[in-house]
């Protein structure tokens, strides 16, 4: 198992940047991939951004050249750098782990969250 704790939402102009971290603890060297995903109320959550054990890295379409994930080498931080942020970025953001080798950015396969980080952007 592993443990999340996301910090670093806020509020923000647009145009603005927010850096959102996940702190990880538990069996982290058993997560094949991290990621970011967020939900807006009434809609279904989504998969912002992930990262796969070998630094490999996905994104949404909404999100790729604004927003970048990384990892620390002991993989116990996830970090979302946020730029450019957008007001249709508004959401509450979780960080999620899970130990499916062929995961991608729907989180149904996503086994461990954190209670999530709320980012708002206004115009």
């Amino acid at each position: 198992q592993v443990q999340l704790a996301e910090s670093g939402g806020g509020s923000v102009q647009t145009g603005g940047s927010l850096r959102l971290s996940c702190a990880v603890s538990g069996n982290v060297n058993r997560m094949a991939y991290m990621g970011w995903f967020r939900q807006v109320p009434g809609k279904r959550r989504e998969g912002v951004a992930i990262i796969g054990s070998s630094g490999n890295t996905v994104y949404s379409d909404s999100v790729k050249g604004r927003f970048t994930i990384s990892q620390d080498n002991a993989k116990t931080t996830l970090t979302l750098q946020m730029n450019s942020l957008k007001p249709e970025d508004t959401a509450m953001y979780y960080c999620a782990a899970t130990r499916l080798r062929l995961a991608g950015l729907a989180p149904d396969v996503y086994n461990y969250w954190g209670q999530g980080t709320q980012v708002t952007v206004s115009s």
